[in-house]
């Protein structure tokens, strides 16, 4: 038996063993939106519609906060032993090994650095919102990533006078 897929709409064959109410095939995305709607069917029963609600209920998330503090704050603890590095000699006059050196273009020329996403995401990385430091730090990872991809820096443009 052939069923086709409630959000894909791709045919797919269920899973033997639930094939009589499998409504969703096994690719992630799908298995999200028929969790959702599950999820969502289960909270409009009408037996279920305060479930989580009433003094009951917060007291038991109050209990489980008291004695679960910062929960949502903890963060990994470091590594044991810092990873060593092998540092290889280079030519002083050369910044990178894969791109030349040379002037660094202007900041507005960086495709990115207009992105408010963008210039939020290097804001929270790095713990500051001052233009000099995202900018320092927009200039990094561009040159990281022209390193890596092996990209010559590009001729700065000048405007006709």
């Amino acid at each position: 038996m052939r069923r086709k897929c409630l959000c894909c709409r791709r045919v797919f064959t269920p899973d033997h063993r639930n094939a009589h109410h499998q409504r969703y095939c096994s690719k992630p995305g799908c298995q999200y939106v028929s969790r959702i709607a599950s999820q969502r069917r289960w909270r409009r029963k009408p037996e279920n519609r305060d479930h989580f609600c009433g003094p009951d209920e917060v007291r038991r998330v109050q209990a489980w906060r008291r004695s679960h503090p910062g929960y949502w704050k903890q963060k990994s603890p470091p590594p044991a032993e810092a990873q060593t590095v092998d540092l290889q000699q280079g030519n002083p006059q050369q910044t990178s090994r894969n791109a030349p050196a040379g002037p660094r273009p202007p900041l507005q020329n960086v495709c990115l650095a207009q992105d408010p996403a963008f210039i939020g995401l290097i804001s929270m990385v790095t713990g500051s919102a001052l233009q000099d430091d995202i900018e320092a730090t927009t200039r990094q990872l561009v040159s990281r990533g022209r390193d890596i991809l092996g990209l010559k820096v590009p001729e700065p443009t000048t405007a006709a006078t």
